[in-house]
């Protein structure tokens, strides 16, 4: 494998990532596939039964006018069904979610703007919020590696462990700490608060949530019974959840993609050519920095007198 030229290896590497989508698809096909049909003809029977019912009180395309508007207007996070908690989709709490799933490129999906200047303001808000919030993160990571990394230094300076095995070490560590604190207490509340939600969905909102993807099919703070309070206040936590959680999740990404074995991974799909001036640099740079840490040589006879 080693002696693939550079052009094999990335078509190597295309082939492997189309594989794995069609992979994906395909398990997500068999898997969702018969609850959706399930669903579908469910919801058919029942507006068949009620059109049975009704549908002399009726007039011909009521009903379907009326479910297409009230789906028009779910789409966009918009709905008067039940006694919904909350003063609306566009309150403080809720527009303050809104801009963090900007901010956080998560977006839920739940909520979208309706008017056009609302839709313009996203753009530009996206546009410079992005870089700014990628900068913040950037520099909060800076800080936070080396102190995150002590633990791991001194277990392997305390149990004498080779650098690849206190990095696995340390990459573990830091993975389970960040799931039990930003994967496993947050779903155990979420499931707690919401009864309408089982603790397999509210890991499955948490995970959706850290790694931003947002499909927006769960959201706190939309359970039955809930007072406007605890509605509100899961909006606020929510908030601190998803701009915090990222960061802890960049850290935990950032560590294990430094590990050896990822690093060799990485290393095979990289060009074998020439290196450039760039790196070449980087290594004089590296030789100078250890050169100037040897202890100084001691003159010799000839240079004493």
């Amino acid at each position: 494998m080693g002696a693939l030229r550079p052009w094999a290896r990335y078509g190597l590497l295309v082939v492997g990532h189309f594989l794995a989508l069609v992979l994906g698809a395909a398990v997500l096909q068999a898997l969702e596939g018969p609850p959706a049909h399930q669903l579908q003809a469910k919801l058919r029977a029942e507006l068949a039964t009620f059109q049975a019912d009704y549908g002399v009180c009726l007039p011909p395309g009521a009903l379907e006018g009326l479910l297409g508007t009230a789906l028009a207007a779910q789409a966009h996070g918009v709905s008067s069904l039940g006694n919904g908690s909350g003063d609306g989709n566009w309150d403080l709490p809720s527009a303050l979610l809104f801009t963090a799933g900007i901010l956080t490129t998560t977006g839920y999906g739940n909520t979208a703007p309706l008017s056009s200047g609302g839709k313009v303001f996203c753009m530009v808000y996206a546009t410079l919020g992005l870089p700014a919030s990628l900068a913040l993160v950037a520099m909060l990571r800076h800080y936070l590696l080396p102190v995150l990394s002590r633990p791991g230094a001194w277990a392997a300076a305390h149990w004498q462990l080779v650098p690849a095995r206190a990095a696995l070490l340390h990459a573990a560590g830091l993975s389970l700490l960040v799931g039990g604190i930003f994967l496993l207490l947050p779903a155990l509340a979420l499931w707690r608060l919401q009864g309408d939600v089982s603790l397999l969905g509210a890991i499955y909102f948490c995970f959706d949530s850290l790694s931003t993807i947002g499909f927006g099919d769960l959201l706190p703070g939309h359970g039955r019974g809930l007072h406007p309070a605890i509605h509100h206040l899961g909006h606020v936590a929510l908030l601190g959840y998803m701009l915090f959680g990222l960061l802890a999740m960049l850290l935990v990404v950032e560590t294990l993609a430094e590990l050896p074995q990822v690093t060799a991974i990485v290393r095979f799909f990289e060009s074998s050519g020439p290196s450039i001036a760039e790196d070449q640099g980087g290594i004089v740079e590296q030789d100078g920095l250890a050169l100037s840490t040897l202890p100084p040589a001691a003159p010799s006879p000839e240079q004493a007198c």
